[in-house]
């Protein structure tokens, strides 16, 4: 079930103000968000948590230097097709609310605040179509593969540390007080969450986010990290080649050396481990270990096996 609204119309929030319907890519949605501002996107990048996106390399795009361009995949692709048709899902299970695009917002007295939630909730109204001016909520449209990162259906604790940081930011930039998720796993498994809005959490992202950019003013770089993002800012930093000898710190090429020794070690035990559950595994899909999942085969068509994945093992609290 969808419900036409005009992208004209937004709805009035206690702290945001409404920078416009942006399309994603343009001139004025890059302009938006670039310079010395944090979206809501980035935020959990600003406090380590993201896994998207080192703070090494967040800090790079903000003081205008290089880094790896945006990379359009798989999941991303359709992730963006499926918005609406998950956004359609959530209305259909919640008649007396009409969720409508957002826009992008700032914060009222903090410019460099942005966000651009995926949608808004009003109430229904009764009668010809028209918004209510207040809104009073936000909906979160998220797709995931597998679903290892999400809790049970409803679960007070289901939503990923990095999209609770984000609807937190989001939250607090608008003014709102609460964020509804619908999430599409695997394609059929459709889940909903909530999220409340939290004043201390919410301080702690705006005071370190305060504190990277004033960092980013300074110049002070951030430690270089072991994230494959932060791998490749470094590998675009360069602008030209000299073929020359560069002297470097005995612990830096000791590291490296003895990391290129581990490396190897490493990956040949978990060939071995691989072989190992594989042949448990036989003709089956999953490996068990007490309950908990510990990887998964992929078959091809002849039943023989493409692959061998592991599932993400969530941290014990």
């Amino acid at each position: 079930m969808s419900t036409e609204t005009s992208t004209e119309q937004a709805g009035v929030v206690p702290d945001g103000i409404l920078i416009g319907h942006l399309t994603p890519g343009s001139a004025a949605w890059d302009e938006a968000r670039t310079g010395l501002t944090i979206t809501a996107t980035e935020i959990a990048a600003v406090v380590g948590l993201s896994p998207w996106m080192s703070r090494f390399t967040l800090w790079h795009k903000k003081a205008g230097l290089r880094v790896a361009p945006f990379e359009m995949t798989p999941a991303i692709e359709w992730g963006n097709r499926l918005e609406d048709v998950v956004a359609d899902k959530w209305q259909d299970e919640h008649p007396g609310f009409i969720a409508a695009p957002a826009g992008t917002w700032r914060h009222r007295d903090r410019d460099w605040q942005r966000a651009t939630p995926d949608r808004l909730i009003y109430p229904q109204p009764s009668g010809e179509f028209n918004l209510p001016e207040q809104a009073t909520g936000l909906l979160e449209i998220k797709t995931s593969p597998m679903g290892d990162d999400w809790g049970p259906d409803g679960a007070e604790d289901g939503v990923p540390i990095w999209y609770r940081c984000q609807v937190m930011w989001q939250m607090d930039t608008l003014g709102l007080r609460r964020t509804d998720f619908g999430v599409l796993i695997s394609g059929h498994d459709y889940r909903e969450y909530v999220v409340e809005y939290d004043e201390g959490e919410a301080k702690i992202l705006r005071d370190a986010a305060e504190q990277f950019l004033n960092e980013v003013r300074d110049g002070v770089r951030p430690p270089i990290d072991s994230a494959d993002d932060t791998y490749k800012t470094i590998r675009v930093q360069p602008d030209g080649f000299d073929d020359v000898d560069v002297e470097i710190a005995a612990e830096a090429a000791a590291r490296y050396e003895n990391a290129q020794i581990a490396s190897k070690e490493a990956a040949a035990e978990l060939t071995a481990a691989k072989s190992v559950v594989l042949d448990l595994i036989g003709t089956g899909r999953r490996a068990v270990c007490d309950g908990r999942r510990i990887a998964y085969r992929i078959p091809k068509p002849d039943g023989t096996t493409k692959s061998l994945n592991p599932y993400k093992q969530k941290e014990a609290a």
